[in-house]
């Protein structure tokens, strides 16, 4: 694993495939400001109203574990254009959807359609470039993922001054179109005939099985799982403890969270420079050990009460900032150890991030006490576990 030079990508397709990876960041967080004003125009309540957001992170898990080794057997561009065409149709009945139940199945098929364009987008880098190039493009998509959570809840917003809730989803559906009709002309097909090969010999269960029992790969997907699990607890958690615990306005909570997500989008960047002279596998693991130590920091100061304000946000801010470093190296490190198996990998890795973070999110909202230990805590064991994986299962 040595340093590469800085990677050229054409433009078109730097588009296209930030297109597709901006699809579950813009589908998730366009719409939280309106969930209160949908609730009520459904007849529901917020909790009923949540379920769409739970229902849109189940299809994102379960749909990439089919897109992956779909797209591994039958090529990149088949599935994925069908999963736009399915995320497009499910958009409109999001938009149509005359009640709370119609729209968490909306949602559901909606993720799941979409959720192609995170897998076959990475399974693409994986095709077309080495792993060591794969971590620099990895981490130019990321930075889109990063500003997405930051302006798409503006968007929401604005779109709300002059609109319904229903004009976010008729948004979104435009936004999936448009990114159908880019990767049809403009994203070629990228798997090798090894891939297809390989994938025609064995079942997609028999592809996961085999995944799984590489330790290379599962050490650099669990890292990733574990990374994301911080970030989604984080995400998850936060507004209870700074604006209700802290007293914090909303605003100068979205203050918070802005600045956050502009050190990830910078620690993003920088980590694009670093890889043109170090291996994303050294940067990898000094950047979990530095999350590690952030997430210390933050479980101290909310145990003890150091710091008070202070001592919550300036730690956190440095946990999300590390994750710039650790999950593009940690997706490269995944898919470079078996790129036969690009697609099934891909899928993995995507279901461990989504549904680690849920599961983070579920453990420290079941423990949720008004206080930050239980966010910190589990942020906290979540970069334990990762500095494991890369210690055990990493070095075999």
């Amino acid at each position: 694993m040595t340093a590469a030079k800085s990677v050229h990508i054409p433009f078109g397709l730097l588009l296209v495939l930030a297109g597709l990876s901006a699809f579950a960041p813009l589908s998730i967080d366009m719409y939280l400001p309106a969930l209160p004003v949908m609730a009520r125009d459904l007849g529901g309540h917020a909790a009923q109203a949540s379920l769409t957001v739970a229902s849109f992170f189940a299809g994102l898990c379960f749909g990439q574990l089919v897109h992956g080794p779909l797209s591994d057997r039958i090529g990149r561009r088949t599935p994925l254009l069908g999963g736009l065409v399915l995320y497009v149709g499910a958009g409109a009945c999001a938009a149509l959807a005359p009640s709370i139940p119609v729209l968490i199945a909306a949602r559901f098929v909606q993720a799941f359609g979409g959720c192609a364009g995170l897998v076959v987008s990475r399974a693409s880098v994986r095709d077309r470039f080495t792993p060591q190039e794969s971590a620099q493009v990895f981490s130019l998509l990321l930075l889109v993922m990063s500003i997405a959570p930051i302006i798409a809840p503006l968007i929401g917003s604005w779109v709300l001054l002059v609109a319904s809730w229903r004009a976010i989803f008729w948004l979104l559906t435009l936004f999936g179109a448009a990114v159908a009709v880019a990767t049809f002309f403009g994203l070629p097909e990228t798997r090798s005939e090894q891939t297809a090969a390989q994938a025609r010999s064995e079942s997609p269960f028999a592809a996961y099985r085999a995944v799984l029992g590489e330790a290379q790969v599962m050490a650099y997907a669990l890292t990733a799982g574990f990374s994301h699990m911080g970030l989604l607890t984080y995400l998850a958690i936060s507004p209870d403890v700074l604006v209700t615990g802290f007293h914090l306005s909303p605003q100068t909570y979205g203050w918070v969270i802005a600045t956050n997500g502009l050190g990830l989008v910078t620690t993003n960047w920088i980590n694009r420079r670093l890889l043109t002279r170090i291996s994303y596998d050294t940067i990898l693991r000094w950047a979990n050990l530095g999350s590690m130590m952030a997430s210390a920091v933050l479980l101290t100061d909310a145990v003890t009460g150091f710091g008070g304000l202070l001592g919550i946000t300036v730690p956190l801010f440095f946990m999300v900032a590390m994750i710039g470093f650790t999950q593009a190296n940690a997706i490269a490190g995944a898919l470079a150890r078996d790129p036969q198996r690009a697609g099934s990998i891909s899928a993995l890795v995507g279901f461990m991030q989504f549904g680690g973070g849920a599961l983070g999110a579920a453990i420290a909202g079941a423990f949720h006490d008004g206080t930050a230990r239980p966010m910190a805590m589990v942020i906290f064991a979540a970069y334990v576990l990762a500095a494991i994986a890369l210690r055990v299962l990493g070095r075999r």
